[in-house]
């Protein structure tokens, strides 16, 4: 395995692969952060070099448009592409290509935040492509929750483990609130009976939040965490009366954002010992949010690196 990052000079080491003992033992890339104008050029070049190649990693790169399509497609020796997170949708018909070739083979997605007011269209017609030939998909990370098809994707996604919704901080107040309601009030119903992981970083009010709890009353979580940005306070309650009480989860971070300036205010509940007593009780382990917190880097680690 080799992993390129935004601080590597990519050229010469990307095309000494070929020239290497890498061409009869490397099985994994993953590109973190690249621009792939800086080797589009080579790209089908050393990939046809690469004789055990299995699988490759696209995490948050640059430059995925029609050329790098092209030269992805045109490779001769078989891999998978099985990790996919933009930052941008350049050219939507370019990646269709990509995902009939590859979607049987994506296993993780993202969107991150990407602009959506440019992106709102692509965006849409991406997530019915995803739909229609990723089945496969382990994780799940939407970007901005503005699109009905997101619920469809993880209805149907029986293999979604990981799941993380976020809403952007500078979404204007009504859309945030707005998107956040959808999530709610959508989401609980299409979950599936078991997740790994469920990130949920939106708005919360307790009518929205109480139709999520009574729709996904009979789904575990291992790993829940909550981040209330704007939202109603005294969420917690609910959250005791469904989830710990139950025990619906096995760790749990729980942190409220509206107050973050607010130095005298306990912002996370990992630090409120009598809470974290009472969650204790019901088997259930509190941590701080940014230990819980899953990215697509950590993912990769954990799952495919680690677990290795």
């Amino acid at each position: 395995m080799i992993s390129f990052g935004s601080n590597d000079i990519l050229y010469n080491p990307f095309l000494s692969l070929k020239n290497s003992n890498c061409s009869n033992t490397l099985n994994t890339i993953i590109f973190d952060s690249i621009d792939f104008g800086n080797i589009i050029t080579i790209l089908q070049e050393v990939f046809d070099q690469l004789n055990v190649l299995e699988s490759i990693h696209i995490l948050h790169c640059d430059s995925l448009n029609s050329n790098f399509v092209q030269q992805i497609i045109k490779v001769i020796k078989p891999f998978k592409l099985k990790s996919l997170f933009m930052n941008e949708i350049l050219n939507v018909e370019s990646l269709l290509l990509l995902l009939q070739k590859f979607g049987d083979y994506l296993e993780n997605f993202g969107f991150g935040f990407i602009e959506e007011t440019k992106y709102d269209e692509p965006k849409r017609q991406l997530l019915e492509f995803i739909l229609k030939y990723c089945t496969n998909l382990i994780y799940f990370d939407p970007g901005t929750p503005d699109d009905i098809n997101i619920y469809s994707l993880i209805q149907s996604g029986q293999n979604i483990n990981y799941l993380t919704i976020e809403l952007d901080d500078f979404i204007y107040y009504t859309i945030y609130k707005e998107y956040s309601s959808n999530v709610l009030k959508n989401l609980g119903q299409v979950l599936p009976s078991n997740l790994e992981y469920l990130c949920l970083s939106i708005s919360f009010n307790i009518h929205d939040l109480k139709i999520f709890l009574n729709n996904s009353q009979n789904i575990f979580i291992k790993k829940l965490l909550i981040k209330n940005i704007d939202g109603e306070r005294d969420i917690l309650f609910y959250i005791k009366e469904y989830i710990m009480k139950k025990e619906r989860v096995k760790y749990f971070a729980f942190l409220d954002a509206e107050n973050e300036e607010n130095e005298g205010y306990n912002k996370e509940l990992v630090f409120l010992k009598d809470e974290v007593n009472e969650f204790k009780l019901y088997n259930i382990i509190v941590q701080k949010y940014v230990d819980l917190y899953i990215t697509a880097s950590s993912f990769l680690e954990d799952y495919y690196i680690l677990n290795k």
